[in-house]
């Protein structure tokens, strides 16, 4: 008998679970993507996970007034989604679409914009799209994100003919046309600042009434703001998400809401967050010994596992695409075992999935 002096291989690293893009897999039907909301906006679904136990509870949304305790802070992103969508044709009467992203960098004219157009081979720098009478878009350069400058032809206000002539940019899974409702509805009740290209959709259950009740409950509203990209929608296409570029969005954390959230730490109360754009703009914003302090300007903060969040207590959140920056998000808030988990069950007990869907809340 021949013992082989060779040494054994070494035997390859395994990758902890939800260190892979691929962990952030699951299995959905299409059936359980909303396409329209459910009125009244507080009727959604909200599925209530405790991280001290992984316990799960079936609720609706508004019983969020006896989730959050007096004394706590609500913290709400208030911006607000602009008709950022442009149908019109090209000089060869082809149709063609342009999505506004936000202004162009190093511009203040309110003219030119960042923005994803199709057909991209057939619009290059220095075509015109016609978007109505007296309003046109013009093709001015193209990105090193492969993205488009354009510039707004109009003889009145810019973003006066955006509105007027712009469709409301429902994302792509939201397998139909805009319609009239969906100016109010894909928008929350407290969104003041125009900017975004979707909506922070976490905050579309909120209605007034609840609000206000938990303001006499004496829970603390405080308003950050961060406008939503395109990105939002990008899904991770490398395994390794540490390749993933992140996409960038302007936030902003005023001294006044620092102060106000930096008290409601200091006397042992604790801090909620409604979307995963409060909490990237709250986490940009805290620094390593949980001081929130004053912040305007972009950020690119991709919360994966592991990470220790400094800012957030607790998070309000819709159920979000596989394998997205998103999910990722939640999982290095609640866990990677336990946001699977809850993910599976929300499918097996027929939750309604994304935008326009149902809420989960982790505590």
């Amino acid at each position: 008998m021949t013992v082989s002096s060779e040494p054994a291989a070494p035997a390859e690293p395994v990758a902890p679970t939800g260190a892979r893009t691929s962990d952030y897999d699951y299995e959905l039907p299409d059936t359980h993507i909303a396409q329209r909301p459910v009125e009244p906006r507080d009727a959604s679904r909200l599925l209530v996970l405790d991280r001290r136990d992984g316990s799960l509870a079936h609720r609706t949304f508004r019983d969020i007034l006896e989730l959050i305790p007096d004394g706590d802070a609500l913290v709400l992103n208030t911006t607000k989604v602009f008709r950022a969508r442009l149908l019109g044709h090209r000089e060869s009467g082809g149709p063609a679409e342009i999505l506004l992203l936000r202004p162009a960098e190093g511009t203040s004219d309110g003219l030119h914009f960042e923005a994803m157009i199709h057909p991209g081979g057939k619009l290059r720098p220095g075509r015109t799209v016609t978007i109505a009478e007296g309003f046109a878009v013009e093709i001015v350069d193209t990105t090193p994100r492969r993205t488009r400058i354009v510039k707004l032809h109009t003889s009145g206000n810019p973003m006066d003919a955006v509105e007027a002539h712009g469709h409301v940019p429902l994302p792509p899974y939201i397998e139909r046309a805009d319609e009239a409702g969906d100016a109010s509805r894909y928008q929350t009740v407290y969104a003041q600042q125009a900017g975004s290209v979707a909506a922070p959709t976490a905050g579309l259950h909120f209605t007034d009434d609840v609000l206000t009740r938990l303001d006499a409950k004496g829970v603390e509203r405080v308003h950050v703001l961060l406008h939503v990209g395109a990105g939002t929608f990008r899904p991770v296409s490398d395994d390794d998400p540490s390749r993933h570029v992140m996409h960038e969005e302007w936030c902003q954390v005023s001294r006044e809401a620092a102060d106000r959230l930096n008290a409601v730490r200091a006397r042992g109360n604790k801090i909620w967050v409604v979307g995963t754009t409060g909490v990237r703009t709250l986490e940009t914003a805290t620094d390593a010994h949980g001081i929130v302090q004053p912040f305007q300007g972009n950020t690119d903060i991709f919360l994966r596992p592991p990470y220790q969040f400094r800012g957030v207590d607790h998070l309000i959140t819709n159920f979000h695409l596989p394998k997205s920056t998103l999910i990722m998000l939640v999982a290095a808030f609640a866990g990677y075992e336990r946001t699977m988990h809850a993910y599976r069950t929300a499918v097996a007990e027929q939750y309604r999935f994304y935008s326009y869907g149902d809420a989960m809340a982790i505590v």
